[in-house]
């Protein structure tokens, strides 16, 4: 079994940045790839952006390009979303993800492609 654990979860003002970890734990960790989803009020779950745990290949949506940067840390099998300039829109529950079998890259933003998910993180950004 394998857990997947977030924090750093908060509120901020609008402009501001907030970090989001994610670390994977339980039998001898060999995920493919690690993901972050949010999902607003009344809104579906959606993706925000993914990281292979080999290679370190990125892949964002568009709504956060150039604002969130994801890294990992795989000798603490960790890994990271730092979100900058953060807007009010940006509210949300942020969920981490990994997936443990091999997927194209044009699967990673879909739910079905992770096995494990944390129980989220809540991050408010105030106007």
């Amino acid at each position: 079994q394998v857990q997947v654990v977030e924090s750093g979860g908060g509120l901020v003002q609008a402009g501001g940045s907030l970090r989001l970890s994610c670390a994977a734990s339980g039998r001898t960790f060999s995920g493919y790839v690690m993901g972050w989803f949010r999902q607003a009020p009344g809104k579906e779950r959606e993706f925000v952006a993914a990281i292979t745990w080999s290679a370190g290949s990125t892949y964002y949506a568009d709504s956060v390009k150039g604002r969130f940067t994801i890294s990992r840390d795989n000798a603490k099998n960790t890994g990271y979303l730092q979100m900058n300039s953060l807007k009010p829109e940006d509210t949300a529950v942020y969920y981490c993800a990994a997936g443990l079998r091999r997927a194209l890259s044009l699967y990673f933003r879909s739910s079905k492609t992770y096995d494990y998910w944390g129980q989220g993180a809540q991050v408010t950004v105030s106007s």
